[in-house]
């Protein structure tokens, strides 16, 4: 069985703590949402790939690491009749930009409100992943800004 590692981020914008913020989710060509994210290539910590993946799928390179945050997902899927094996690494983090140039391999995006984006997002385990990292933002203490 083949194996693949991807990396990415739970993007968020920057108004934490009245607790009305957005999550950016990307529509990829094959017609499924889902958030920035990508696969880690040689010699690139799941952070570096995370992050490249970010520039290069919504041109934003500037955002804020929540820290301690590290969500992953496995799972199984089909290519040209092999089996692989995935694993994809969420990163969590906020940022203040709101524009975003989408690259070819998607063909719309949204900021959707947190709270119910996770209607917006196509397979269970990005909605586990979305409802981990909002319960985990919750128990951010009140005073500390990201």
């Amino acid at each position: 069985m083949m194996t693949e590692k991807s990396a990415g981020f739970i993007l968020t914008s920057n108004n934490f703590h009245d607790f009305h913020y957005s999550v950016l989710l990307l529509h990829y060509r094959s017609g499924h949402w889902d958030f920035p994210k990508g696969n880690i290539e040689t010699n690139e910590t799941e952070f570096q790939a995370a992050t490249r993946e970010l520039r290069e799928e919504t041109g934003i390179s500037k955002f804020r690491l929540i820290p301690n945050f590290r969500y992953v997902i496995n799972y199984k899927y089909s290519r040209k009749s092999a089996l692989i094996s995935k694993q994809v690494t969420l990163f969590l983090a906020s940022t203040e930009a709101k524009k975003v140039e989408i690259s070819h391999e998607h063909i719309g995006y949204r900021w959707v409100d947190i709270n119910t984006s996770s209607n917006q997002l196509t397979y269970l385990n990005a909605r586990n992943a979305l409802i981990y990292a909002t319960n985990y933002l919750r128990e951010l203490p009140s005073n500390v800004n990201y």
